[in-house]
């Protein structure tokens, strides 16, 4: 559908009085992929109702996907030049924090919390009157509700914009902006400009491709479909086994061995035979079972861009004094055995939510801030 929206550069400048405007802080959140002239609408608003605004920025940290094509810093980036372009020095007004996916709203909201009141407290003084500005477009923006303490702050949409739509034209257009250049504030236009010549950009182009076409081939089902995988977490030697993707989507991010449930088998003997299929896991089935020692379901409805995808994970922790051998087999491109302390830094290089598996029984997270940009 067509995308139009008030250019902001072209409203009128608010009033902006340091001691008129009703907030000390006002708290933004959003993913931002990309930051569009709806976006940038209500962040002037945020800019004229507050001394600051901070900017959360959702989705840090992982490997970028088609629905997360921009790291956190070439978000920030994003907005800061536009915002530059607008008024320069209303940039030195913005406070920029990132918070990594959970799907878990409890934990998501609680690092949202942590982040932004740190930010709150390095720019405010005595008690300051806090707000959290955001509209609320469908259920995803429930979130606005979860945040008792910071007195809500709702506004219209400006323009109907949606980034879905702005990603998938532009994948469309092979990295063009015909159609688009109206709805983007100039130096995000330019950036994506730019970005379409990287290598990273026929990465996302590949992928954005293989998902249309997988999209594609299950529209005539009856029924969407629910997909089930397993996922296998093999610790020893204080070592996690990882193998590197060699198909889509995904292709090269590290990950868990795993694949997609048989229709004749079980969830727990699946594991097995895709770690075995992935990585030759010189390891005889029975010591494997021996050493499970817990089990979990990812389910959450976002968690997969494939659609509604299902995995049963298992960890197994290997009492042995020497690694296994493996080898890299099927559609696994390599196979490494990685120190646990050293998976965070891998955190850029993780296919969906597999950090998040491994944090769930290795607790990875514990005491850790949230990503760097």
């Amino acid at each position: 559908m067509p995308m139009t929206v008030t250019n902001p550069t072209n409203q009128a400048d608010p009033t902006r009085a340091a001691s008129a405007v009703p907030f000390d802080c006002l708290v933004y959140i959003g993913r931002f992929e990309p930051f569009h002239n709806g976006h940038f609408a209500m962040l002037r608003q945020a800019l004229a109702l507050a001394s600051t605004v901070i900017v959360v920025l959702g989705s840090a940290g992982g490997a970028r996907t088609v629905k997360n094509p921009f790291s956190a810093d070439e978000r920030r980036q994003m907005i800061q030049g536009a915002v530059a372009a607008w008024d320069a020095a209303r940039v030195a007004d913005l406070r920029f924090v990132v918070v990594r996916d959970y799907y878990e709203s409890a934990r998501w909201t609680a690092a949202v919390r942590a982040v932004a009141g740190a930010a709150i407290e390095a720019c405010a003084h005595g008690t300051p009157r806090v707000g959290l500005f955001g509209h609320f477009k469908d259920a995803s923006s429930g979130y606005l509700n979860d945040f008792p303490g910071w007195e809500l702050v709702p506004q219209p949409s400006f323009g109907q914009l949606n980034a879905a739509d702005v990603r998938r034209q532009w994948f469309e257009q092979q990295g063009g902006l015909e159609g688009l250049q109206s709805v983007l504030p100039q130096p995000v236009a330019a950036f994506l400009r730019e970005f379409a010549g990287r290598e990273a950009f026929a990465t996302l182009l590949a992928e954005y491709r293989f998902l249309q076409d997988h999209s594609r081939r299950w529209a005539a089902a009856p029924y969407a479909p629910v997909f089930v995988t397993v996922d296998a977490v093999v610790r020893c030697c204080g070592q996690v086994l990882l193998i590197r993707r060699g198909g889509q989507p995904g292709r090269g991010a590290w990950a868990l061995p795993g694949g997609f449930l048989d229709q004749h088998e079980r969830v727990a003997d699946a594991v097995l035979r895709e770690l075995d299929e992935e990585t030759r896991f010189g390891l005889p089935k029975a010591a494997l079972q021996q050493s499970l020692r817990d089990q979990a379901l990812f389910d959450h409805p976002e968690r997969s861009q494939r659609g509604r995808t299902l995995t049963h994970a298992f960890f197994f922790d290997l009492p042995l004094d020497a690694l296994p051998a493996v080898a890299a087999a099927d559609d696994a491109a390599a196979v490494r055995w990685v120190p646990q302390q050293a998976l965070l830094a891998l955190e850029g290089q993780m296919f969906e939510d597999h950090l998040l598996i491994l944090d769930r029984f290795l607790h990875l997270f514990d005491g850790e801030a949230q990503p760097a940009g």
